[in-house]
């Protein structure tokens, strides 16, 4: 077998067959490391700090392995990223005949018998509705793969595609009649065939959950299994070690019997009426939760009486569907199917009353046009244990934000993962050099009415220094709403805002324009990837503690105290810190990036766990001088003037 140290040294064959690549001691360090586990067997932990080329280190040593590995990542777009582009290049510069397949979640798979069902059903859709499921129409008889990523003229969240696509409670399974040209079985069986399978952390967890009910596997069994962007899996395993029931899924299962009923029926027309009253009870229910998008506590329910009556109204209207479709069974495969899909909403909502689960935390969220009510484990760490230990596999953990302060027992602790083995490798990138990080000075409080307007305030002379080209990062919708309002007239950048337009789309724009400044939350502060001078600045109101009115949190929060422990420092406090990690994560990317990260939060410097996120951080240059910056980005954009000198961490 090849040396690891012949393929990452400095005249190995990466170096050799990959443009612009360069030697770091980190990466080969990882990747020998990992090619050990593959070998041995066991458990690692580890981080790699932002311009270690984790995915090549990790990429290598399965390749050259022998094994079945399965590589599971965060997000869809990061899966494309890595089947599409990384993985190829690598296999190409070792010349690998390891066979790699992409699999994902049966949602992203057009089925070709619910868009048959759907073109008779054309008079129901509006006509944005019936123009796409045209344009799918076209493009079915064009893909081979049926991933409807291809299909980037249609938006992710367009009506269209629940209509098109499958869920695991509407497929028909081998009952149906375009089951020779599943492209999801296609896409399955792939994966059965490869050495290397991408996946998503979704799927990895249903696929676990699953198998805990006693139904086939969805993936391979697998020698390794690689798990990059490791530090969102603890969220994903609980929201599929658990359970819900959405509106969505109510609607979908009201208009598939229609459907379903129109194709095989045809002669009891209350069927029809029936599912009807089902669509229009949940649309009530929806309302009755009020107008905001939020998450609650189950307590919420239980003392509104418009709510309470609403999921009893819910409860009887599906029993009542669900007994008229047993009355006409055997009539067709698709009523048979909404009829168990009755059967298994109606006993999922009859768990939601149960109180007897003491270690379940119930609660409901509302989007604007639906509900979800939920059933998620306090704590995920036995099951996902037990899950693993059914899959003797060497298992790697990667992100490049695992570790607090240095130690990663927040995140062993949350999956269970006793006696891991962990490393750390910190990044090849020059912080101290290429990055300024300023924490103004005499900043009000957080919880003071002002302060969303001081961080607006003193952001504007920030971004006339930047030229733009900055993220404004917002813990709450309400402050990123506040900031672009105030904002709008006050400074002379094109401002792009979170929720104007699909995230793809702002980041295209805002690296298009150059000096753009965006303002975005959550989904701005992890997974975005902007190299060179677009973005220079990223300015962060507060430190990102999770909302203690959040359901789920308050819930841990409370078993925590019972126990005797302390809540705000093993739980609230490292999440914070990995979360403002990522955040700060988005400003240098490449060894040629040059940037200011901008702290707004006083409590970082005048509270004693401010030290946790100081150390969690990157070891840039640190200033409370403004004048600091103006020089950092004028030196850095070609004025001829001496660069930032360091300055104590105390100043």
């Amino acid at each position: 077998m090849t040396d690891i140290g012949e393929i990452f040294g400095p005249d190995g064959w990466l170096a050799r067959r990959i443009d612009g690549f360069s030697h770091r001691p980190q990466q080969q360090e990882m990747a020998e490391t990992i090619g050990r586990i593959l070998n041995d067997g066991g458990v690692l932990i580890c981080e790699a700090g932002t311009g270690t080329g984790k995915t090549f280190a990790y990429l290598v040593p399965a390749l050259m392995s022998g094994l079945k590995v399965i590589v599971s990542t965060g997000t869809k777009n990061l899966q494309d990223q890595l089947f599409h582009r990384d993985l190829p290049l690598v296999r190409e510069s070792l010349s690998s005949p390891v066979s790699v397949a992409l699999l994902k979640g049966r949602a992203n798979y057009l089925c070709t018998h619910r868009m048959e069902t759907a073109m008779l059903e054309d008079r129901r859709l509006t006509a944005e509705q019936s123009h796409q499921l045209q344009q799918v129409r076209s493009w079915s008889g064009q893909t081979r793969s049926g991933d409807v990523a291809e299909m980037s003229a249609i938006p992710e969240d367009a009506a269209i595609w629940p209509m098109v696509t499958s869920t695991t409670e509407n497929c028909l399974g081998q009952e149906c009649p375009a089951y020779s040209k599943c492209h999801l079985v296609e896409a399955r069986r792939r994966a059965q065939e490869a050495d290397l399978v991408v996946i998503n952390h979704h799927l990895l967890c249903a696929d676990m959950a699953l198998k805990d009910e006693g139904f086939g596997e969805l993936l391979p069994s697998a020698d390794c299994f690689i798990l990059d962007e490791a530090h969102q899996l603890p969220d994903v395993a609980g929201s599929f070690f658990g359970m819900s029931l959405s509106g969505r899924q109510l609607l979908d299962l009201a208009r598939d019997t229609v459907s379903e009923y129109h194709r095989e029926a045809g002669d009891l027309p209350k069927i029809v009426d029936q599912a009807d009253r089902l669509k229009q009870v949940t649309r009530d229910m929806r309302l009755a939760f009020g107008l905001e998008m939020r998450r609650g506590a189950w307590s919420d329910v239980e003392n509104n009486p418009a709510v309470e009556a609403g999921l009893e109204r819910l409860r009887s209207e599906l029993s009542i569907l669900g007994d008229m479709l047993e009355a006409i069974a055997g009539r067709g495969k698709g009523l048979d199917s909404c009829r168990d899909r009755c059967k298994e909403l109606s006993s999922r909502l009859d768990q939601l009353f149960d109180e007897n689960e003491a270690q379940d935390i119930r609660w409901f969220e509302t989007q604007r046009q639906s509900f979800r009510l939920n059933r998620t484990p306090l704590e995920i760490s036995a099951i996902f244990r037990e899950r693993m230990a059914n899959n003797p596999a060497a298992w790697i953990f990667t992100s490049a934000t695992l570790a607090v302060g240095g130690s990663f027992s927040h995140f062993a602790n949350q999956l269970g993962l006793e006696d891991a083995e962990t490393h750390c490798w910190d990044s090849p990138f020059d912080y101290p050099k290429q990055a300024l990080w300023y924490v103004p000075s005499d900043l009000p409080e957080p919880n003071n009415p002002e302060f969303n307007r001081t961080v607006s305030d003193l952001s504007i002379p920030i971004l006339e220094a930047s030229g733009g080209r900055a993220f404004l990062l917002f813990t709450s919708h309400r402050a990123l709403q506040e900031a672009a309002d105030y904002l709008q007239d006050r400074i002379e950048f094109p401002m792009l805002v979170q929720g104007t337009a699909p995230r793809g789309e702002l980041l295209e724009q805002f690296r298009s324009i150059g000096n753009a400044v965006l303002l975005g939350t959550s989904s701005f502060w992890e997974g975005v990837d902007v190299r060179g001078d677009a973005l220079s600045c990223v300015i962060i109101d507060k430190l990102p503690f999770a909302s203690p009115g959040d359901p789920v949190l308050q819930a841990r929060i409370d078993a925590l105290r019972a126990r005797g422990g302390n809540p705000f420092m093993t739980f609230q406090l490292p999440q914070a810190a990995i979360a403002l990690k990522q955040g700060a994560g988005r400003l240098i990317r490449d060894e040629k990036d040059r940037g200011v990260l901008v702290l707004c939060d006083p409590r970082l410097l005048s509270k004693p766990y401010g030290k946790v996120f100081i150390k969690s951080l990157p070891p840039m240059t640190k200033s409370r001088d403004f004048n600091n910056v103006k020089r950092f980005f004028a030196y850095h954009d070609g004025v001829q003037e001496n660069p930032t000198p360091p300055v104590s961490e105390n100043q």
